[in-house]
């Protein structure tokens, strides 16, 4: 198999790491990986991931919901449910951070397209970008939008996008600051970019070393925190505006990282470490589990 190395640090270019931990591919493989440490600005990342060319095969799995829209399930289940509230809430964010309530959106990695589907609905024009066949596939016959594959982007044009969001993706991508680049080009001048990505100072993330679900070995190739996450968007233009806490994503990520750990009575454990991130995060919005950055193009 052919796996990339990590050279350089994408937020800071440094060249030496240290070893953080190594987790455990719970979904597809049970393969394990290294995740490592840069020395001088802390960013984590997982070293020695399947090459773009070759990681597709550690998505396509049942379980794997937001590609396969699977219901199979309590945790899927509970995935549902709380997708279905986000949807309205980053419909409304979207409207809000950009100052606009309908415009041209572009959605990286879209998935099954159901934020796709409810801006638009919205009155946004809005596209996506996924590299999921079988997830393009869904989309377009459940919406009939317009999803293209990675491709696609190579055919947009520049300074023409109000806005464009990654929910949960940036942490896939393997050329990253390329693609930070791309997207910078594709936005107005004063465009936002939305961004959603794992928090791994977060509480659960703390609270499961290891076996916390959203190291996500090896689709999760970067590993985000606040700090990280505003280096990194400073180094490529965009200013930092504010970011939201996504606390109900600690209730999904402990119920699975409660399963890898084959504990007994999983779901409600997962629950109870779900309520107390939830509360954490309250207290303190770099606790959530997951986090949404707001960010805006230099004009």
């Amino acid at each position: 198999m052919n796996k990339i190395k990590v050279e350089f640090c994408p937020v800071c270019d440094e060249t030496e790491f240290d070893n953080f931990v190594e987790c455990t591919d719970f979904y597809a493989s049970q393969e394990k990986y290294s995740l490592q440490k840069c020395k001088n600005c802390g960013f984590i990342f997982t070293q020695f991931f399947p090459s773009e060319s070759e990681i597709g095969r550690y998505y396509e799995v049942q379980e794997y919901v937001s590609h396969s829209d699977s219901r199979r399930g309590i945790v899927n289940f509970i995935y549902h449910f709380a997708r279905s509230y986000m949807l309205r809430r980053k419909v409304a964010l979207v409207e809000k951070v950009s100052g606009i309530t309908s415009g041209k959106l572009l959605d990286y990695g879209c998935g099954t397209a159901y934020f796709l589907n409810a801006v638009s609905e919205n009155g946004w024009s809005a596209i996506g970008i996924e590299k999921s066949a079988k997830a393009r596939n869904l989309a377009t016959s459940m919406f009939k939008l317009d999803v293209y594959d990675p491709s696609g982007i190579n055919h947009l044009e520049a300074n023409s996008y109000d806005v464009i969001t990654l929910w949960h993706v940036m942490e896939h991508i393997e050329n990253l600051n390329e693609m930070l680049d791309r997207f910078y080009a594709l936005l107005k001048p004063g465009g936002t970019l939305v961004v959603a990505v794992p928090n791994n100072k977060s509480y659960d993330a703390q609270y499961y070393g290891e076996y916390w679900a959203a190291y996500d070995v090896p689709r999760h190739l970067w590993h985000f925190d606040t700090s990280t996450v505003k280096a990194l968007m400073n180094r490529r233009g965009f200013s930092f505006k504010t970011l939201e806490a996504m606390p109900l994503d600690a209730f999904y990520i402990s119920m699975l990282s409660e399963r890898y750990k084959q504990s007994s009575f999983s779901f409600v454990k997962g629950l109870l470490v779900g309520f107390f991130a939830f509360i954490a995060t309250l207290k303190d919005k770099n606790n959530s589990s997951s986090i949404i950055y707001v960010l805006k193009k230099t004009k």
